[in-house]
């Protein structure tokens, strides 16, 4: 563990690097976890690559639906990217430390891509509320242009919005202990190591996070609600299901995001020992990004064509 002294004050230290407990366990258990994290990470960068390049690539793929979607796996891949690797040299070093900027860059790439995803996944509560309830509306309002638009805004709410939290956490004063008893680094851990209280900056920090988790929740429990209605209105058996069917893989991959988001950062901390805070962590960063193309593909018959055209056409290559 490195000090640095604080040139006006000498009985003081500056951290200059965090050490990152990760997940406890021997050697074997963290070999063990090694591989099955870096076997999910590959995965993961595969499936979403996957569905990235089917998108793009054919034709019938290029309606606002998929074009969603495929920003969206995007957007997984470099969420999953923004922890994992780190987590992966973490598990095989044996000082398990990541310097201070080290820290704070994870610390705003991992929530800067996690706000942009709440924003994908209401906006893709939106189209599908349009599909459903304004299917005669619908064309003309999700134009190509709009569509574009709403990518943009997500991708700048996602990256605009945590700048200031983050700064002003940084800048508080970190003179030791510097363990923080995760796998990532977050903000609860962060701000007990802080040689002063901070509760005003704390109060911001806890204001924003539930802003943006509330707040795309909310829009996107209000889609579903008007959709609902909208499906239970359809006379025929037939059209319900197929109602039901074009928003039950969104759904899925909702409740599995959103439902280990608001175990870490809504529940009371004080009831989640760390160990289960890591494995939730886990689960939000790198296991629903791995479900997430097999949740869209298997219930999607386009979708499944057009992984199989992507799939035979990489084989041709080899």
């Amino acid at each position: 563990m490195e000090f640095a002294l604080k040139p006006k004050n000498k009985t003081k230290h500056i951290v200059t690097e965090f050490v990152l407990l990760g997940f406890h366990g021997q050697m074997e258990t963290q070999n063990f976890l090694f591989s099955l994290i870096l076997m999910v990470y590959l995965t993961t960068l595969l499936g979403n690559g996957a569905i990235v390049c089917a998108v793009k690539y054919d034709r019938r793929l290029h309606t606002p639906m998929y074009v969603l979607l495929g920003n969206f796996a995007f957007l997984e891949i470099w969420y999953v990217s923004s922890t994992v690797p780190n987590m992966l040299v973490n598990i095989l070093s044996e000082t398990k430390t990541i310097s201070f900027s080290g820290c704070f860059l994870q610390f705003y790439f991992f929530f800067s891509l996690g706000t942009t995803e709440c924003c994908f996944l209401s906006v893709m509560a939106y189209d599908r509320y349009l599909a459903i309830c304004c299917p005669l509306h619908y064309p003309s309002i999700m134009t190509r242009k709009f569509c574009v638009i709403l990518i943009c805004v997500c991708w700048m709410i996602g990256f605009l919005y945590f700048p200031v939290p983050i700064i002003l956490i940084s800048q508080l004063p970190f003179c030791g202990p510097n363990i923080i008893d995760h796998i990532v680094c977050d903000p609860e851990p962060l701000f007990a190591l802080s040689c002063v209280p901070a509760p005003s900056i704390k109060l911001m920090c806890y204001t924003f996070s539930s802003l943006i988790i509330f707040g795309p929740f909310l829009s996107i429990l209000g889609s579903y609600t008007l959709v609902l209605r909208a499906v239970f209105r359809v006379p025929s058996g037939a059209g319900r299901t197929k109602a039901f069917s074009t928003c039950g893989s969104h759904l899925i991959v909702v409740s599995l995001f959103y439902g280990t988001l608001m175990v870490v950062y809504v529940s009371p901390t004080s009831e989640n020992s760390a160990e289960m805070q890591k494995i939730d962590t886990l689960v939000y960063s790198a296991l629903t990004p791995l479900l997430n193309p097999f949740i869209y593909s298997l219930r999607n018959k386009d979708m499944k064509d057009a992984l199989k055209k992507v799939l035979r056409l990489t084989a041709g290559l080899f």
